[in-house]
């Protein structure tokens, strides 16, 4: 009779350990289903917002392209179309005199196809697509260079790889904004550009030598257009660090790491090195 009761006692204690086993392994998937689900969500908003900003970007960009293409349309090309048409409805005394006017019609209408040319370059999200961003940022700075506003230099180290489309067209809004930035408020009269490609690190540097800022600036105005670089630069997985004081100018510093697969930022690493 003690034995049959042993052996009761020990059912019941092997039968109750058993069922809080099977309900700690379920508490334990109940909580893993929940975390992959909330894991799933964040992916999915981070996603979205991605795009909104992907979209959002493409659309500034071709606003500055549309922008500065009027512009020149009507600040350059369009005066010296002006030019040609008047010099070539005045017919010269004599022959020197008619060569010389065809001479010069004919210069500037070169320099109108040579600007006409420079316009088809203008930023896009197709030209950054084909040329890449190392490509896409020595056009704007011939660009900016041209308009004589400020002198940019550009200083590439190592060998430049494609980042991924997306990443590169928020990169370039990035530098975009800033450049325009220093021209409006910076009163600076020097850029100086640095792309730093290496298998563990990629660097964006835009720096100016403008009258600078106390950079806490930044908490104080968390919907400015500085907070807004950092935000960008967070959606494609990167950090902006943003370096000013009153008087010395401005250094914005974009850091991405190349071969860090971001599953947000569904970008195309296949150009990586190595």
């Amino acid at each position: 009779m003690s034995d049959g009761l042993d052996f009761g006692v020990l059912l019941a204690v092997a039968t109750g350990i058993l069922l809080l086993f099977v309900l700690f392994i379920v508490v334990i998937l109940f909580i893993y289903q929940r975390k992959t689900f909330e894991h799933q969500q964040k992916v999915v908003a981070i996603e979205q917002n991605l795009k909104q900003e992907i979209l959002k970007t493409q659309i500034e960009v071709q606003d500055q392209t549309l922008t500065y293409v009027s512009r020149e349309i009507h600040d350059n090309i369009t005066q010296v179309l002006s030019f040609v048409k008047l010099s070539l409805g005045v017919v010269g005394k004599d022959a020197e005199q008619t060569q010389a006017k065809i001479t010069e019609s004919r210069e500037l209408l070169s320099q109108a196809i040579n600007d006409l040319r420079d316009l088809s370059k203008s930023m896009s999200f197709d030209t950054i697509k084909a040329a890449g961003l190392e490509k896409t940022i020595t056009l704007e700075l011939e660009r900016i260079n041209k308009s004589g506003l400020v002198k940019a230099e550009l200083n590439v180290e190592g060998e430049p790889f494609s980042l991924g489309e997306k990443n590169e067209l928020v990169l370039f809004r990035i530098f975009q904004e800033t450049v325009n930035n220093a021209l409006k408020h910076a009163n600076a009269q020097q850029l100086k550009i640095e792309l730093l490609y290496s298998p563990k690190v990629f660097n964006l540097t835009i720096a100016d030598d403008g009258v600078g800022f106390p950079t806490s600036i930044l908490d104080e105005h968390r919907g400015s257009g500085l907070k807004n670089l950092q935000n960008r630069a967070a959606l494609i997985g990167g950090t902006a660090t943003i370096t000013s004081s009153p008087g010395n100018g401005c250094s914005v510093k974009i850091t991405l790491d190349p071969l860090l697969e971001h599953t947000y930022a569904n970008a195309d690493y296949s150009n990586s090195p190595g």
